[in-house]
């Protein structure tokens, strides 16, 4: 009898883990680039949920149907430890001297929002959300999952990913619209890096066409 990817998952068969890069990688790249709002960040929470998946093997389950969910309670880990060192990174940059912005003025004569400046007004406006509202959002919007797959990757009821899920799109709804409208009159607050976030978007289109 052929053993199934969670079972040979488990057992250590590398082949396994490969074959789940596969299928999952570039859901959980999109998954990734939503929730962080940022192509590179995107690129590390991948590896490092694979790396996590592998060392973690042992605990998955030995009865169960796709590991999608699990996996992607993992990259949700990954996530949130991802945040933390962010804002610890940019704690320690704003104790720094500020740098002068040099203005793109190739971009003030574009006069509409590129890609890159949309995914940064979607992710402040979802980062505005609690985190258990968020979460259930990108699992089930982003990464597709049921509220079944997400309960199971959160650790959460059912009934309890359902409300977050309803709550979270009412208010997203409402913190999408302000953030959107902030970025096209250019009142969106700078991010202390010395950088126009419209200047980068070659390289964000770079990496979107590569996720595709």
């Amino acid at each position: 009898m052929e053993l199934s990817l969670r079972s040979r998952l488990r057992a250590g068969d590398q082949s396994a883990l490969g074959e789940l890069f596969d299928e999952q990688a570039r859901d959980l790249y999109r998954y990734a680039v939503r929730a962080s709002g940022d192509w590179a960040t995107a690129e590390d929470v991948v590896s490092l949920t694979f790396l996590e998946a592998w060392r973690l093997r042992g605990k998955l389950r030995e009865e169960g149907e796709s590991v999608r969910p699990w996996l992607f309670g993992i990259a949700a880990n990954v996530l949130r430890n991802t945040a933390r060192a962010a804002r610890r990174h940019q704690a320690a940059l704003a104790r720094m001297p500020a740098r002068e912005v040099v203005p793109d003025f190739a971009d003030e004569l574009v006069g509409r929002l590129d890609d890159s400046a949309e995914l940064a007004a979607a992710h402040r406006a979802l980062a505005r959300l609690r985190r258990g509202e968020r979460e259930v959002f990108t699992l089930c919007v982003w990464a597709g999952l049921d509220y079944a797959g997400a309960a199971q990757a959160l650790g959460v009821p059912v009934g309890t990913v359902r409300s977050r899920l309803s709550r979270a799109r009412t208010r997203l709804r409402k913190l999408a619209q302000e953030e959107l409208a902030r970025a096209r009159i250019g009142t969106e607050p700078g991010d202390g890096s010395g950088q126009v976030q419209g200047g980068r978007r070659e390289a964000a289109r770079s990496m979107r066409e590569k996720s595709r």
